[in-house]
């Protein structure tokens, strides 16, 4: 059974930093494409970030570049989003996901973890 689970969510004051973890189990996430998404309080879900499995080459929303950086560790099966430099609009609940793919109107995905909480307010 595919199982994503994200952690190190929570509050953070703006201009803090948090780093999420991606876990997986049930298959190994070097051979996927993983996928970091966000959504806020009544706004639509968003990528973020997607990190291929083929050369582990990134790509970013603009609205986080130059501030998040997507990783991966294969030996512990985990993918990390750093986050830096957090704003009160990066607060929303954030979601790995495998098999992220680009499509026209944005990021999408196949499968999914139950998401962390990321609030950033003073």
């Amino acid at each position: 059974q595919v199982q994503l689970v994200e952690s190190g969510g929570g509050l953070v004051q703006p201009g803090g930093s948090l780093r999420l973890s991606c876990a997986a189990s049930g298959f190994t996430l070097d051979a996927y494409a993983i996928g970091w998404f966000r959504q806020a309080p009544g706004k639509e879900r968003e990528g973020v970030s997607c990190i291929s499995s083929s050369d582990s080459s990134t790509d970013y929303a603009d609205s986080v570049k130059g501030r998040f950086t997507i990783s991966r560790d294969n030996t512990k099966n985990t993918v990390y989003l750093q986050m830096y430099s957090l704003k009160a609009e990066d607060t929303a609940v954030y979601y790995c996901a495998a098999n992220c793919y680009l499509m026209p109107t944005g990021w999408g995905a196949t499968d999914w973890g139950q998401g962390t909480q990321v609030t950033v307010s003073s």
